[in-house]
């Protein structure tokens, strides 16, 4: 069988949660991890949802870095159907994606959809970057985040990692600089 990707590297897995302070200051207690970079508001536009024009999705989310691992901690705001209301509706919590570059996002993305794994959420960041949720919850038990090559978001990355190694434990939430 050939793979749908080609050796891809996870870099990410994200939660859901109900609150993004409480769930950074487990996540800290539990792991010992920060700081949580970002914690503002996010909304991303033009959101179609499993292939119908929906409305945007509202946010707030954070980056951790745990070693090579980055995670990523969503809370959603909006109330309207998206990727992470599929998995964990009416304020639940959990494990709900793993993510990954793509080398060409709209090809890969096509793969997996002629794989039998469907777009649950397609959107805009506000930097212009197309991002999908695939559904893999059949096989995998979560979705699986495709970003396309990104400057700015290998920086975000980049960013975190750079926080984590010179953090001094007093700041927990760090807005992004």
């Amino acid at each position: 069988m050939t793979p749908i990707m080609n050796r891809t590297s996870i870099i990410q897995n994200c939660y859901i949660v109900r609150d993004l302070e409480q769930a950074c200051a487990r996540m800290n207690k539990l792991y010992g991890i920060g700081p949580f970079l970002g914690g503002g508001n996010g909304v991303l536009n033009e959101h179609y949802y499993r292939g119908q024009k929906a409305a945007p999705i509202e946010i707030r989310g954070v980056f951790v870095q745990s070693g090579d691992l980055n995670i990523e901690l969503v809370q959603l705001v909006s109330k309207g159907p998206c990727a992470f209301s599929d998995m964990f509706p009416n304020g639940k919590e959990g494990f709900h994606h793993v993510a990954f570059f793509c080398d060409d996002y709209e090809a890969e993305r096509d793969a997996f959809v002629a794989a039998g794994y469907p777009v649950a959420s397609e959107f805009t960041v506000g930097f212009g970057a197309k991002i999908c949720y695939v559904d893999a919850r059949d096989s995998l038990g979560h979705m699986l985040e495709l970003y396309p090559e990104s400057d700015i978001i290998r920086g975000m990355y980049e960013q975190t990692r750079r926080a984590a190694e010179t953090w001094d434990g007093k700041e927990l939430i760090i807005p992004w600089a």
